[in-house]
């Protein structure tokens, strides 16, 4: 298995590369391995994606560090923690969560500024600029270089607009995070305003955005990284209903749509996962 410090050195300059690089977001150490067997070159945990695992509507602190250490252990690519707030609203508690993050063996980690209360569910911006200061300060005091993004969720919760995006990724930037990430930006004007705006890596969730916007065009303002959330885990679930609901109805149609044994074998065998 190749070690931890290796792979965020991987994980670092795959950001470092004028490209964008695809960052897909498995939920358990068999989604994460038949990604693997695909040719991605990095994974991203999905906090949506434990919970949906879990029927809850949100996965715990512990389910996401346990989720971690799974998908970290499940392949040789280098993993990117889905950490929420830090499951703490005082910055050096959310900081925390990056060091537990790291004794799981993820490459990256992502700190948000979604304060997880509908009332008020985005942080001002000082603590929320202070909370990425104590998450960039944690990370370098990591034996691991992990790569810190910090993300402005403000538009997924109609809280302001995209001068207030910008606004929070230029502090965050300048608080010391490796990597800037807005979820929420749905077109391509909206996603080159930001990397326009700023000096360092932009990740764009395409979870969020059109459809229709292709990895070329994103290439060409700039993006950095482009991941997809939740997504690939509602996707599945989309089609287990689907199936679920023909046998409900006395149908059976569905399994002619399944996935071949002989492919998840292959993934699935040790040493298996083999780029395709």
């Amino acid at each position: 298995m190749t070690d931890q410090p290796a792979k965020a050195a991987r994980f670092r300059a795959l950001h470092e590369r004028p490209e964008p690089f695809l960052l897909p977001n498995p939920w358990d150490a068999g989604t994460a391995r038949l990604l693997a067997g695909l040719g991605f070159e990095a994974l991203a945990t999905t906090s949506l994606g434990v919970a949906n695992v879990l029927g809850r509507t949100r996965a715990g602190r512990q389910d996401v560090l346990d989720n971690c250490r799974v998908i970290s252990e499940a392949t040789e690519l280098p993993v990117n923690a889905d950490l929420e707030n830090g499951f703490a609203h005082e910055p050096a508690e959310a900081a925390k969560m990056i060091e537990d993050a790291c004794a799981c063996g993820v490459a990256g980690a992502s700190i948000e500024d979604a304060s997880g209360d509908p009332r008020t569910p985005i942080y001002d911006f000082g603590l929320a600029v202070e909370r990425v200061h104590a998450a960039v300060e944690a990370t370098r005091g990591l034996p691991v270089p992990l790569v810190l993004t910090a993300r402005a969720e403000n538009l997924l919760y109609g809280v302001a607009g995209l001068d207030d995006t910008i606004r929070r990724l230029q502090a965050f930037e300048a608080a010391g995070a490796d990597v800037l990430y807005a979820p929420g930006l749905r077109t391509l004007d909206q996603m080159r305003a930001v990397v326009s705006s700023v000096g360092r890596p932009v990740n764009v969730v395409m979870g969020f955005a059109d459809p229709a916007i292709t990895l070329e065009q994103l290439a060409e303002i700039g993006v950095r990284r482009v991941s997809i959330g939740g997504a690939l885990s509602r996707l599945a679930l989309r089609s287990f209903l689907d199936g679920a609901r023909q046998m409900r109805a006395g149908r059976f149609g569905f399994v002619t749509e399944m996935a071949a044994l002989a492919e998840l074998h292959e993934a699935f065998e040790p040493g298996g996962a083999t780029p395709r």
